[in-house]
């Protein structure tokens, strides 16, 4: 039977992220990390859009992001020659009514406070700027000059994974099966192999799972799956400065090389948990909601053709569709990095970050992240993110 001073359950990026912060914070004690699909086929990370955003409506969740962004114009500095992601900085666009602008002018204003890089125009001003665009039922939109944009998922989990190889981790390839407690304190989990692992402390870091990982130390977190469908097409013109708009209905749509890709035509309200097992495209969506909307909004996709899609997992907190970060306030040995709702690739080495400052030098640093601590979970008390794409 292993001991482990660390146990990170979750090896995608938020894990790797926690990891590797661990020791860069100087962490000197054995970690594990524990992920049951070393291929990442079905993970959040590598299944996601892959952007990154400061057009948050919250502060906290803007500083998350302008860590990662810091980190992507130093990769080569903190992991080597050639390290690389595909960074294209091509800006996000979201889009609003006369119903919406009134939340776009509020979060605008909280990103520039942050000294975000976003501009808010009105219609003519868009249309203008981009002329390929319909403003029909748009007043106003804000658009990122810089610090936003998208890269390689895979590329930069696979920079994480490497350099967690040199700095003493143990991989572990297994399904985690139970969590012992005794008390206040998590002692030990428990493999789909049988096999026993103690723990000094344990991290959630177990992306749509996480509600499920919880529940096995007898922790309420209120997390689930929740599917997301990503279309890939064609289109005759191709418009190379494109960011990636986000229309008032929530479907969104960017370039991609020489095609695009589009989402967000899920309706929440009516949806529940995901089959952790269904990983099956619905094509009925991109036909009945998400084409009509480009269509109009783009009148160049009226003529569009659709060629694949792949659907993956959100990490959806059904609180408040905002992460869980930091410890569990009676289980203190047991840390959330959770829930994060679709922006936790962003996100990820800023938490990892901050943790790893939590635990090494018993508080936040870098980033405070106390308003996204547990207590809110126990209290039913919503920490809501009005800008959830």
């Amino acid at each position: 039977m292993a001991r482990y001073d660390v146990i990170i359950i979750g090896g995608a990026i938020v894990g790797s992220s926690i990891a590797y912060y661990l020791r860069e914070e100087g962490f000197s004690g054995s970690i594990a990390l524990i992920e049951r699909d070393p291929q990442f086929t079905y993970a959040s990370t590598t299944l996601s859009c892959a952007s990154i955003r400061q057009q948050f409506s919250i502060p906290e969740n803007i500083r998350l992001s302008q860590f990662t962004l810091g980190l992507f114009r130093r990769l080569e500095q903190e992991f080597g020659a050639g390290a690389d992601i595909g960074f294209r900085e091509g800006g996000y666009l979201i889009l609003a009514g006369e119903n919406g602008q009134s939340i776009l002018e509020q979060n605008h204003a909280a990103q520039m406070a942050e000294g975000a890089d976003i501009v808010l125009e009105d219609a003519d001003a868009l249309q203008k700027r981009f002329s390929w665009i319909s403003t029909e039922g748009i007043t106003a939109g804000a658009y990122g000059r810089s610090g936003e944009g998208w890269f390689d998922a895979h590329a930069m989990l696979m920079l994480f994974r490497k350099a967690l190889r040199e700095r003493q981790v143990d991989f572990i390839t297994h399904a985690v099966a139970g969590i012992e407690r005794e008390g206040n304190r998590v002692t030990a989990v428990t493999l789909d192999n049988g096999e026993r692992l103690e723990a000094g402390i344990v991290f959630n870091a177990a992306g749509p799972s996480a509600g499920k990982v919880a529940a096995m130390a007898g922790l309420v977190l209120p997390v689930e799956p929740r599917k997301r469908n990503v279309f890939v097409f064609e289109a005759r013109d191709k418009f190379a400065d494109m960011p990636l708009m986000v229309d008032p209905s929530g479907i969104y749509v960017r370039p991609e090389g020489s095609v695009y890709i589009a989402g967000g035509a899920e309706d929440e309200a009516g949806e529940g948990p995901a089959d952790p097992k269904d990983f099956d495209p619905d094509w009925s969506l991109f036909e009945e909601k998400i084409w009509p909307v480009l269509a109009t909004r783009v009148p160049a996709f009226e003529a569009i053709k659709a060629t694949r899609a792949w659907a993956g997992h959100y990490d959806y907190n059904t609180l408040d569709q905002n992460a869980v970060i930091g410890p569990h306030p009676e289980v203190e040995n047991f840390i959330f990095a959770n829930g994060f709702s679709g922006h936790g690739l962003q996100q990820a080495p800023a938490v990892g970050k901050s943790l790893a400052e939590l635990l090494v030098h018993g508080g936040y640093r870098t980033i405070d992240c106390s308003a996204f601590g547990y207590a809110r979970i126990a209290e039913n008390r919503p920490f809501r993110e009005l800008n959830v794409i």
